[in-house]
């Protein structure tokens, strides 16, 4: 039985989530600072609404944060023998190596020209342009193109066609694992598998 290719972490789920979980920590301790001096101020201690929304704001800041931190590491990607799992915190598809018509590498910049994104999209993926990523071109998509879009980044999609952008800090490994599942998990040439099951053959001892 060929056995199971490693998980892969989406590194821009993890690299959008690094950005907000620690602000939503930031806000939650500054609104507990708030509570705190409302509850003891002497004119706003007895008007209890505005220390407890304070208070509120905090815990649901700390939660969301606490909840970007732990599902960073959700998202990821995995070669099985008969297909490619893909998954994030709300969204796990199976593309099967009968719908990836080739794969290709790029850098990141070269998909994503600076100059043509918008000022805050441009910061966000400017430390991520000169690694490189993984395109697996489809002959379709896997499910709907709306929903994918819907769940997905668009650092998922460089541009309408059928296919998906995916980056990973070992992309030589996974690249590999993917080429050596669609041949089969065996990266030998034919003629030498062949030769090589003649070779046993003719040792075996006859009748």
């Amino acid at each position: 039985m060929a056995r199971d290719g490693h998980k892969f972490p989406l590194v821009v789920y993890q690299h959008l989530l690094n950005r907000w979980w620690t602000p939503m920590f930031a806000i939650g301790l500054v609104m507990f600072a708030l509570a705190y001096e409302q509850y003891n101020h002497p004119v706003y201690k007895f008007i209890t609404w505005r220390w407890q929304l304070f208070a509120g704001i905090g815990v649901l800041s700390i939660f969301v944060g606490i909840f970007f931190l732990v599902i960073r590491q959700i998202a990821y990607i995995q070669p099985f023998p008969g297909y490619v799992k893909l998954v994030t915190p709300f969204l796990r598809i199976n593309i099967a190596y009968k719908r990836i018509h080739k794969t290709t590498t790029t850098d990141m910049r070269q998909l994503f020209p600076p100059k043509s994104l918008s000022g805050w999209v441009r910061d966000i993926v400017q430390p991520l342009a000169s690694q490189t990523a993984i395109i697996l071109e489809l002959k379709s998509f896997p499910i709907s193109p709306i929903i994918l879009r819907m769940f997905l980044s668009r650092f998922f999609f460089k541009d309408k066609t059928p296919h998906l952008v995916i980056l990973v800090k070992d992309w030589m490994r996974l690249s590999s694992e993917i080429d050596s599942f669609r041949t089969g998990g065996n990266s030998q040439p034919k003629d030498l598998q062949r030769r090589g099951k003649d070779s046993i053959l003719s040792r075996l001892p006859r009748k």
